[in-house]
C-alpha cells in the first residue's frame, strides 16, 4: 500500500483582519503570523496546501481604502493553493471582482454563479491541485445571498438552494473526474447549517471527503459529521487556522483517516512572516495618515456582543440615524456593526471598520399590521437557532418590543408608549442593501408597502451622518433599554 500524509490547512471569513494584536505580552492573529504558520508547515511537511473558504475582503480600512485591491496583494504574498468566494467578495461590485481575479496569483473557484442569458459560469467550478503525485480536488459553492449583493446586476444568477448546489455538485464531478482523484472537498461559503444540509444530500458514489466551510462564524473544536463527511470550520479572522493531517492510499485513491485541529496563531506557535510584515507595513502607513484622527470619545467601551440581540452600539447608531428625521423608526442592520467594542477613544479608522458599509437610507410608510409582522419575521425560531446567519434589526429609541418565543406573540408592541394598532401607519428606514432585498428580509412583498407610499431617499450616506454627529460629541453613551426583549 502506497500511504501518503497530506496537510491541508483552511481559513475562512478573514474580513481584513490584517493586524496582530498584542495580548498579555503575546501577539496574537494577523497575516503576518499566519503567513509565518504556513511556511513553517510548509516546510515539515512535504504535502501541504493551505485554502480559503470566502470573505477576504471587508472589515478593515486597508481593505476598504484600495478596495480589494490591498487584500489581493497581501493574500498574494500569504499565497493560498485555491480560494472559494464569499458574499464579500462582490462588495465593490462584480466587474471590479472579476478584475482582482486577474490581479490574484492564486486560483479561484466557483461553480455556482453564472450568466443567466447562457448560463455561462463566471469562475472555474473546480480545480484539480496536483501535490506531489496526490491529486486533490476542490469546488466552490457560495451562498444564496450574494445574489441580495449583486440586484443591480441583474444577468447575474446562482443556484440558489442546497439541493441545487448538491446536484450541481454531482454534475461536476461526473462530467470533470477525469483522472483518478485521491481527495474532493467542497470548498463553500454557505454556513454551518446550509453545510449540514448539503453533506446530507450528497451521494456517497460521488465520493466527496470533506466540507471546508464559511460564512456563519462557526468556531468548531471538532469536525461535525454528517452522511459520513467531515465539515469544518474556524470563527472568524486570522486568530486561528484549521488543519487536517489526512493519509491517503494513494493506490486505491482514497482516505484511510484523518485528524483535525484549530490552532491558534499567536507568536508561541511562530515567527511572523518579515517580508509580508513590511507589505503590510506600507499600507498601514499610509492609512493611518488618512484615517489616525480622533472623531470623538465615548464615556466607556461600548458593545456589539451578538447581532441576534439590542446592543449599545446598535441603539447608539440606529439613534443617530433618527436625529431630526421624518420617520418614527430606524431598522439599522446588526450585520453593518462589525466590531464587537468600540472606544472609549474612538479613531476615525476604528469608527470605519466598525461601520463599512456607507449607504444610502429610504424611508417607507407600512401599516402597524406590516410593522408586527416584520418584526415577527426577525425574530421567527429558525433566525434566532444557533449559527443561523440571518438579518437582524436594531430598533431606534421609542420602540419597544417584548417577544414571547414560545407562544410566538408580542406581549407588548409599542412605539412611544402607544401600543401599536395594525391600521395605525408608521415611518421606517431602511439601509439600501435591505430595501432592495425587502421581501426577503422582511417577509413583506415591497410593493404592497410601496401601494402605502412611494418611498424616499432620506439619508445619501449613513456613515457620513455618523460621523458628522460624533464629532461634536463628546462623552457619548448608549445602554441597552430593552427595546427588543426576547422572553
Amino acid at each position: 500500500m502506497d500511504k501518503r500524509k497530506l496537510v491541508l490547512l483552511h481559513s475562512n471569513d478573514m474580513h481584513g483582519d490584517f493586524l496582530a494584536e498584542n495580548k498579555n505580552g503575546t501577539d496574537e492573529g494577523g497575516v503576518a503570523l499566519l503567513s509565518g504558520y504556513i511556511k513553517k508547515v510548509r516546510e515539515e511537511e512535504e504535502n501541504t496546501i493551505y485554502a480559503i473558504a470566502g470573505d477576504m475582503f471587508r472589515g478593515s480600512v486597508i481593505d476598504s481604502e484600495y478596495k480589494g485591491f490591498s487584500t489581493i496583494e497581501l493574500m498574494n504574498f500569504l499565497a493560498p493553493d485555491i480560494v472559494t468566494l464569499g458574499n464579500h467578495e462582490v462588495d465593490y461590485g462584480l466587474a471590479h471582482l472579476l478584475f482582482l481575479e486577474r490581479c490574484a496569483k492564486f486560483p479561484i473557484v466557483n461553480a455556482n454563479m453564472y450568466v443567466k442569458t447562457n448560463h455561462t459560469r463566471l469562475f472555474n467550478p473546480y480545480k484539480i491541485l496536483n501535490v506531489n503525485g496526490l491529486n486533490i480536488m476542490f469546488i466552490g459553492i457560495i451562498t444564496e445571498e450574494v445574489l441580495a449583493s449583486t440586484k443591480s446586476e441583474e444577468i447575474i444568477g446562482s443556484f440558489v438552494d442546497v439541493w441545487d448546489a448538491a446536484r450541481q455538485t454531482g454534475v461536476i464531478i461526473d462530467n470533470y473526474k477525469t483522472t483518478r482523484i485521491d481527495l474532493t472537498v467542497l470548498l463553500t461559503h454557505i454556513g454551518f447549517e446550509k453545510d449540514k444540509e448539503l453533506a446530507a444530500l450528497l451521494d456517497p458514489e460521488w465520493g466527496v471527503d470533506l466540507i471546508i466551510g464559511g460564512h456563519s462564524h462557526t468556531l468548531l473544536d471538532e469536525p461535525c459529521i454528517v452522511n459520513g463527511i467531515p465539515i469544518v470550520q474556524v470563527g472568524i479572522g486570522t486568530d486561528q487556522i484549521g488543519r487536517f493531517d489526512i493519509m491517503i492510499d494513494a493506490d486505491e485513491h482514497e482516505m484511510l483517516g484523518y485528524q483535525w485541529k484549530c490552532l491558534p496563531i499567536n507568536s508561541d506557535l511562530c515567527e511572523p512572516d518579515e517580508i509580508l510584515q513590511e507589505v503590510l507595513d506600507s499600507y498601514k502607513e499610509e492609512t493611518d495618515k488618512k484615517y489616525g484622527r480622533i472623531v470623538t470619545n465615548f464615556k466607556r467601551k461600548l458593545t456589539h456582543p451578538s447581532r441576534y440581540q439590542e446592543t449599545e452600539l446598535g441603539n447608539l447608531f440606529a439613534d443617530l440615524l433618527q436625529v431630526d428625521s421624518s420617520f418614527d423608526v430606524m431598522l439599522y442592520a446588526s450585520g453593518s456593526i462589525r466590531l464587537k467594542e468600540l472606544g472609549p477613544i474612538v479613531q476615525y479608522q476604528a469608527l470605519k471598520e466598525c461601520l463599512p458599509f456607507n449607504a444610502p437610507v429610504y424611508m417607507l410608510e407600512v401599516t402597524g399590521k406590516q410593522f408586527r409582522h416584520m418584526m415577527k419575521f426577525m425574530l421567527r425560531d429558525e433566525a434566532l437557532a444557533p449559527d443561523a446567519h440571518s438579518e437582524f434589526y436594531q430598533v431606534s429609541k421609542g420602540v419597544k418590543m417584548v417577544y414571547d418565543k414560545a407562544k410566538h406573540e408580542f406581549e407588548e408592541f409599542s412605539l412611544n408608549g402607544e401600543e401599536i394598532k395594525d391600521d395605525q401607519i408608521i415611518k421606517v428606514a431602511v439601509q439600501d442593501y435591505h430595501f432592495k432585498n425587502f421581501d426577503e428580509f422582511f417577509d413583506v412583498p415591497l410593493e404592497e408597502v410601496l401601494a402605502n407610499k412611494k418611498a424616499r431617499m432620506v439619508i445619501t450616506d449613513d456613515f457620513s451622518i455618523f460621523e458628522e454627529l460624533l464629532s461634536s460629541m463628546n462623552q457619548v453613551d448608549a445602554k441597552i433599554e430593552g427595546r427588543i426583549t426576547i422572553k
